[in-house]
């Protein structure tokens, strides 16, 4: 049974009609050439069983690589004539006797593949016309191809980069401090996932990369992995991130069941889609009730946050830093903190502002409410080893702040 065509592939077919018809030839396809194979990757044929897609064959036998070569003209209209392709296999296998063939050239210049049509008798009536009909066709073909064409390069540049990640075991996870902003004592710390450095791409991105090409949920059940080693290092909870699709995947049940989620502060962000609410809860309920907390992240970035928070009745919110820089001299950023604080109170949970990294930050913040902080003010991102100094407080239910209004 034939494979059934996508769309773009079904496109293409009707461009390779109209050039068989137009040609009146017995066979129109289109290949990819990838420097060593020819790929038959769209036929239209009067005798499919001699011209099948999926058929490959060596490029440098081929006469589509003679012609590119400048070996043969683009036009033959009887190949017996030149001594060149009748060396070549396919001049005795399908024995093609009539020949046109132009470049599939993408918009940036590379040369994709090529545009052929061929006969199994001679045909003087091909022209030079004939292959400017073919090159206005080849070149419709190339526009409906290259999105599919950049999409495939696309991830195979992000296989190749994340690949050598995963089989070394994930990303590296460093720790962030976080504090109370009343005693400036360590309550926990967040543990942030690093990418190579010459990436020059954000944690985020990079998840985002993986799960594009469906590894992202592998790429956050390593990096839970990596994070759950720290709670063997440092005292105090550990906020680790995960995504809400990871979440519900069975294998991140099975990680953190073995886990001692009473020092786990699982950080769902405001910015992820959560497709199933109720499943989400059957996932999060036993974890709950084993003391694991959970936080909304990034608050204030989009607009999901009250949406996760009313459904999820987290026991954190996190204040996006984009909220956070420069409050303390904005009295819009003021305000949007302030209503912020007071609806994360109002829903019982504790309140985190992240990206704090002024001294006249963290006193404003702690003037509307903020229960604790996060960001370079109190400590950047790094190993264990740097929480040293810290003397972590339990993580319980938020005790009440006084509040200046400002």
């Amino acid at each position: 049974m034939a494979k059934k065509r996508s769309l773009v592939d079904q496109q293409v077919a009707d461009l390779l009609v109209t050039a068989k018809q137009s040609l009146d030839l017995s066979v129109a396809f289109m290949s990819r050439m990838d420097g060593a194979t020819q790929h038959l990757e769209v036929v239209e044929s009067s005798v499919p069983f001699l011209f099948r897609e999926g058929v490959t064959q060596r490029q440098d036998t081929s006469l589509c690589q003679a012609i590119m070569d400048g070996k043969l003209p683009a036009v033959i209209p009887n190949l017996t004539e030149y001594p060149e392709a009748m060396k070549l296999p396919s001049a005795r296998m399908p024995r093609i006797r009539s020949y046109v063939s132009v470049p599939v050239v993408l918009s940036d210049g590379t040369t994709y593949g090529t545009f052929c049509a061929a006969g199994l008798t001679s045909d003087k009536r091909l022209t030079k016309r004939d292959k400017a009909l073919m090159d206005v066709l080849a070149h419709a073909a190339a526009v409906i191809i290259e999105p599919g064409v950049r999409e495939r390069s696309r991830q195979a540049e992000i296989e190749l980069r994340l690949n050598p990640v995963i089989e070394q075991g994930g990303p590296a996870v460093v720790l962030q401090p976080i504090v109370e902003l009343e005693s400036g004592a360590r309550i926990g710390a967040e543990a942030l996932s690093r990418f190579p450095a010459q990436w020059e791409k954000p944690p985020d991105v990079c998840f985002a990369e993986a799960h594009s090409i469906g590894t992202g949920h592998v790429l956050e059940l390593l990096a839970l992995e990596r994070a759950s080693e720290y709670l063997d290092r440092v005292p105090g909870y550990i906020a680790m991130n995960v995504s809400p699709d990871t979440l519900v995947e069975p294998d991140c049940a099975q990680l953190l069941g073995r886990l001692p989620v009473e020092r786990i502060l699982l950080e769902l962000s405001e910015h992820a889609q959560v497709e199933d609410y109720t499943l989400l809860d059957v996932v999060l309920a036993p974890l709950r009730a084993r003391g694991m907390k959970l936080a909304i992240d990034d608050v204030g970035a989009g607009f999901s946050s009250l949406r996760h928070i009313v459904l999820t009745a987290p026991d954190v919110i996190k204040i996006d830093r984009t909220l956070i820089d420069g409050v303390s001299g904005d009295q819009v950023l003021r305000t949007l903190v302030r209503s912020l604080v007071d609806f994360g109170h109002g829903a019982d949970a504790r309140v985190v502002a992240e990206g704090i990294e002024t001294p006249q930050d963290a006193a404003v913040l702690l003037e509307l409410g903020v229960d604790y902080g996060q960001g370079w003010h109190f400590g950047r991102p790094g190993p264990a080893e740097d929480l040293a100094g810290y003397l972590p407080l339990p993580l319980e239910r938020r005790r009440p702040v006084s509040v200046v209004r400002t």
